[in-house]
């Protein structure tokens, strides 16, 4: 039992969680037919705000996490109400360029943020729970853990209880009237708009959605790490939050959260050839866009093993 509960597999487990969040603040606004690059910029917003609420002010990590997540939703729909007019790869490069100028002023507003260097020193939630444990009387050493495997189980816990409830709203959101709307506006714009259906109110949702996740994802980021600077949340990074939910399947959600769990695992996996993985990396990447360029989990696929659940589903993207 205590060999399972190893600091260095359950860090992994914490980063597939967090990624899982950002793979679904991807998937949310796709549902409503608006492809968004701008999750590494919400992501570096809640960041921010949160490690910088907690660092200066001495504010709690609960609330500095929420505030960082809700910093984040207000920007969505700042940014989300002008980008109505965008659709498709338009609206791919403009939020692309958000995330751009994000990371740009984080780099320059160098007596706030540290400049390129980055924030150190952010209160880490694992040690928080440990402290607050503490103080309520108990001891890792209780029931046979030491200290860094407590602090290391309760990040996970804490981040898989989270996911769960995020998984859990957008889920029965699906299959509510709102969920509905955004397939209707996804499937045909005019023909929605036509039924009375409001897609300004529910295009804003969707991006406001996709907003609040990233931005909740980067405030416990920060907070995993204690550690953040701008490199985290570049080019590179909304790249690879995309391909999280276009390589597990855009269609579904739990083809996001397959392409999180499979994508974040893969580099880990490939170690032993470490000069080669990110070729590997690639090449695999190819082949399924090739092969399969709706993503590995579709409607249909899951249909064939009777997820019936799923296939029933109204929401998601067709």
């Amino acid at each position: 039992m205590l060999d399972f509960i190893n600091p260095y597999y359950l860090q992994i487990g914490s980063f597939i969680l967090i990624n899982i969040l950002l793979a679904i603040s991807v998937y949310v606004p796709l549902s409503s037919g608006q492809l968004s690059l701008g999750s590494a910029g919400f992501m570096a917003i809640g960041a921010y705000t949160s490690a910088l609420l907690t660092i200066n002010f001495d504010v709690p990590i609960f609330i500095g996490v929420l505030a960082g997540a809700c910093v984040a939703g207000i920007l969505g729909i700042v940014i989300g109400i002008p980008s109505l007019r965008l659709t498709g790869v338009y609206l791919a490069i403009a939020t692309l360029g958000l995330g751009e100028v994000i990371r740009v002023i984080f780099i320059n507003w160098d007596s706030v943020t540290k400049g390129s260097i980055g924030l150190t020193g952010i209160p880490q939630i694992g040690r928080e729970l440990l402290n607050l444990v503490r103080g309520l009387g108990f001891e890792p050493s209780m029931i046979g853990l030491k200290n860094n495997q407590f602090v290391f189980l309760m990040v996970f816990l804490l981040l898989f209880i989270i996911v769960i409830a995020t998984i859990w709203f957008v889920v029965r959101q699906q299959n509510s009237r709102v969920g509905r709307s955004f397939a209707s506006i996804q499937m045909d714009e005019k023909a929605a708009e036509s039924m009375g259906i409001n897609i300004t109110y529910f295009k804003v949702l969707s991006f406001t959605q996709g907003a609040f996740l990233a931005g909740l994802a980067g405030s416990l980021f920060a907070h995993v790490m204690g550690y953040i600077s701008p490199s985290d949340f570049s080019y590179h990074r909304a790249v690879e939050i995309l391909i999280f939910t276009v390589f597990g399947g855009s269609e579904v959600i739990i083809g996001s959260i397959f392409g999180a769990i499979f994508l974040t695992l893969m580099p880990e996996l490939l170690r032993f050839v470490s000069e080669f993985r990110y070729i590997i990396y690639g090449i695999m990447l190819v082949i399924l866009m090739a092969v399969r360029p709706q993503g590995i989990l579709d409607i249909h696929l899951l249909g064939r093993f009777r997820f019936k659940g799923i296939k029933g589903s109204k929401g998601g993207i067709r």
